[in-house]
């Protein structure tokens, strides 16, 4: 429990001004007598016992108790030879309060009342009701005050502890979430490079070993450009390790990247085309690489599952807004069918455009091609 600083050094205060206060009345009320000189000795003591337990209370730790019994065992002495001393309890009660269980706290609490009550009307010219009545009362307001702010730094305490397993429940969950967001953008990557390229090595290395008897120059082309996809593959391994820009858009434009994609698109598979409309301007790297993304994987099934003799790129620069568009006339298809182990690539474009605030939409009829739309918001030119 977080205790209240403010308020020990208020009641450890207020012990010390009872003391001086009850010493003054005492030397006041009967003079340097005896009794007054043994009573004085008997403060010096209190008051150095109960400086003790302040000065080393980190120190005493579960001897607090055995501190707080030795307090209270010299301050009753002490009301014993000056009863005037007893109102100390009220700083004794609070201690109490702070140390004991409730069951140990109220036998300490109705100690320290009756001896208030015997030290007060044995002082008392004239016995009174006031004399048991006040004490009393005085014990339970401070009991009940103690008790209540006690509970109520309890209950915050609880509530902060409430609160930092909530923040680290919170921040485990932010940890997984971006562990599972940082394997998704992987599989996209993998899907999205090194997949489609180790694809397009098998078609050409495929189509070199059909030809390789019969047109031997035109099956060492094949495998010149399985050579150069396998080195651009490299490339994109090596990029996940450095997590830098593709390479197809190092050093290019987007437009020069996707020319260079129909460019390589056109061996072994459908003639490609790219159009680019509107004035260009600039895009933010990963809207970039969005857009390339999902132009590689349109084409990627465009060759694996349209049976497209053309496709059509259109890169569309518009007011707040830049769009990809590519068309094919190929089989086309009534429901997305993917083959055993496939299927990804749709998914894996509309995630990859929805981190550039982006979407996506496929329209295809059987045996009038398919026609795939990405949207981007950019912002004003």
């Amino acid at each position: 429990m977080r205790e209240r600083v403010w308020l020990n050094w208020a009641m450890h205060a207020g012990f010390y001004l009872l003391l001086v206060a009850s010493a003054l009345r005492l030397v006041s009320r009967h003079g340097m007598v005896a009794q007054t000189v043994a009573a004085l000795v008997i403060c010096a003591v209190l008051a150095l016992a109960y400086l003790v337990g302040v000065v080393f209370w980190s120190r005493l730790g579960r001897r607090r108790v055995v501190w707080l019994g030795c307090v209270a065992a010299v301050w009753l002495g002490l009301v014993v030879v000056a009863p005037s001393f007893s109102w100390c309890a009220v700083p004794l009660l609070f201690l109490c309060l702070r140390l004991l269980n409730a069951r140990a706290f109220a036998v300490a609490a109705a100690v320290l009342t009756l001896v208030v009550i015997a030290a007060q009307t044995k002082i008392a010219q004239e016995v009174d009701p006031s004399l048991i009545l006040a004490p009393i009362g005085i014990a339970a307001m401070t009991a009940v005050t103690f008790w209540e702010l006690q509970r109520e730094s309890a209950a915050r305490q609880l509530l902060i502890d409430d609160l930092i397993s909530t923040r680290e429940t919170l921040a485990e969950s932010r940890h997984r979430t971006g562990v599972l967001e940082e394997r998704e953008r992987l599989a996209r990557e993998i899907h999205d490079t090194l997949a489609q390229g180790l694809t397009s090595m098998g078609i050409l290395l495929q189509a070199a070993d059909r030809v390789w008897a019969a047109d031997p120059a035109l099956a060492r082309a094949h495998v010149r450009r399985a050579a150069e996809a396998a080195a651009e593959n490299l490339g994109e391994a090596r990029r996940f390790v450095r997590d830098l820009r593709p390479p197809g858009l190092d050093g290019t434009t987007l437009p020069e990247a996707l020319a260079r994609l129909c460019a390589s698109s056109g061996d072994d598979g459908p003639r490609v085309r790219l159009r680019v409309e509107g004035e260009q301007y600039p895009l933010e790297p990963g809207v970039q690489t969005a857009l390339l993304r999902v132009a590689q994987g349109a084409l990627a099934n465009v060759r694996d599952h349209a049976g497209a003799a053309n496709a059509t790129i259109t890169l569309s620069y518009l007011d707040g807004e830049v769009t990809l568009d590519v068309f094919d006339d190929g089989a086309g298809f009534t429901e997305p069918a993917p083959a055993p182990g496939r299927g990804y690539g749709l998914r894996a474009m509309r995630d990859r455009l929805a981190e550039v605030r982006g979407t996506l939409v496929v329209e295809s009829t059987p045996g009038e091609g398919t026609a795939l739309a990405a949207r981007v918001l950019v912002g004003a030119r």
